[in-house]
């Protein structure tokens, strides 16, 4: 019920609003990702069914968004999502367990055994610009943290390492007013409803440059847990530098205090070749894969089970048309994790394609070890 009054609105309004328009802009993508994946042998062999499995994954996301005055623009981020598979889907691609979202805004339209389509709103906000800053009310991207490979102190929707299949961080509903100070320094509030009887999340974050260098800091409260943190990125001679991290504390439970973070470094070695590694200290993680969490893992509740891990990222520019990337993420504490490649071609601006794979490796029950081999390829246009 809550659904179809939320469409009727957003209806009226669109429709109201277009009668005195200043400027409609329309943009989107549509990516298509056919791929194949190979289960381990001895997960097949425990769970059924067939190894091999062919899966086609397209995306069509569309963007409009009006300027509705001076300072102020209604967006919305509409997604329409086909899913073909062959046998029965182990990992779902396009499984959304997002917890920052208190409106169902998914509608599945087919239902197959090995086809499905749904279409939902992932973005659907107004902004406001005043000359103190800017706010945002709606469902909108969040984005904390400095990291390339992993952000801890992004506590609203951060993506897994794996997926390579996700293109957009999902939306967040939420207020978020941001007060600018200068150039470089502004605070960011930010107010996240929640489902059932969780209390609401409330996060700050304060942002300025001292030296040539990005500094935050932030705290709130999310998930019944009080957090602290900070991110920081700059420059060391002539590579760059980040890290960020959090102490997340429970006042009723503080044997379940733990803190997190990570660092990293980048460096350009020339105009074609650059690199990348990341260390990642994940302290609410277990160090024994015994003590796994994996049920909070398929919830969406946490994105890495173990305690330590490290990554690896390469590209060489092979033409100024192709770019090869090759990237190693490792969970140190068991010894799995996976390589994945991808070589990608710009045919135009607009046009893309590229063909990749991830290669997973581990012993069994570790925590790279449940996840399918996968070669792919993929096409993106934007208009």
């Amino acid at each position: 019920m809550l659904r179809s009054i939320l469409i009727i609105v957003l209806c009226l309004l669109i429709s109201e609003i277009t009668i005195g328009q200043t400027e409609f802009n329309f943009t989107g993508y549509v990516v298509d990702l056919p791929a194949l994946q190979i289960s381990n042998k001895d997960l097949n062999n425990i769970l059924g069914g067939e190894r091999k499995q062919f899966i086609n994954l397209t995306r069509v996301r569309l963007r409009p968004n009006l300027n509705l005055w001076e300072g102020g623009t209604f967006t919305v981020e509409y997604e329409l999502t086909k899913l073909y598979h062959s046998t029965s889907l182990l990992f779902n691609p396009v499984s959304s367990t997002s917890t920052r979202q208190i409106v169902n805004l998914n509608w599945n339209i087919v239902n197959r055994s090995n086809l499905t389509m749904n279409h939902f709103i992932d973005r659907l906000y107004f902004r406001q610009n005043f000359d103190f800053g800017q706010l945002n009310v709606g469902r909108q991207r969040i984005a904390w943290g400095t990291g390339r490979v992993w952000n801890p102190t992004d506590l609203f929707n951060p993506i897994h390492p794996s997926n390579f299949s996700k293109i957009e961080k999902d939306g967040s509903d939420a207020a978020s007013l941001k007060i600018i100070f200068g150039s470089f320094t502004d605070l960011n509030l930010v107010y996240n409803i929640q489902k059932g009887e969780s209390r609401n999340n409330v996060g700050l974050r304060f942002r300025t440059n001292y030296s040539e260098y990005d500094l935050s800091i932030m705290s709130g409260y999310f998930d019944d847990r009080v957090v602290m943190g900070g991110d920081f990125a700059g420059n060391l001679f002539d590579a760059g530098i980040r890290g960020e991290g959090i102490i997340s504390f429970d006042k009723n439970k503080s044997q379940s205090n733990f803190s997190k973070y990570i660092l990293g470094i980048d460096y350009q070695f020339t105009a074609k070749l650059y690199g990348l590694v990341e260390y990642h200290y994940n302290g609410e993680g277990a160090t024994q894969k015994s003590h796994y969490e994996f049920h909070r893992l398929l919830k969406g509740e946490i994105i890495n089970v173990a305690r330590r891990y490290f990554a690896v990222q390469s590209s060489y520019l092979i033409h100024p048309l192709v770019t090869s990337v090759v990237a190693v993420n490792s969970n140190l504490d068991d010894g799995s994790g996976f390589v994945s490649t991808l070589l990608s071609y710009s045919f135009t601006d607009d046009l893309q394609f590229g063909a990749g794979g991830q290669i997973f490796y581990g012993n069994k029950y570790d925590e790279y070890w449940f996840f399918p081999k996968a070669f792919y390829l993929r096409g993106e246009y934007y208009f």
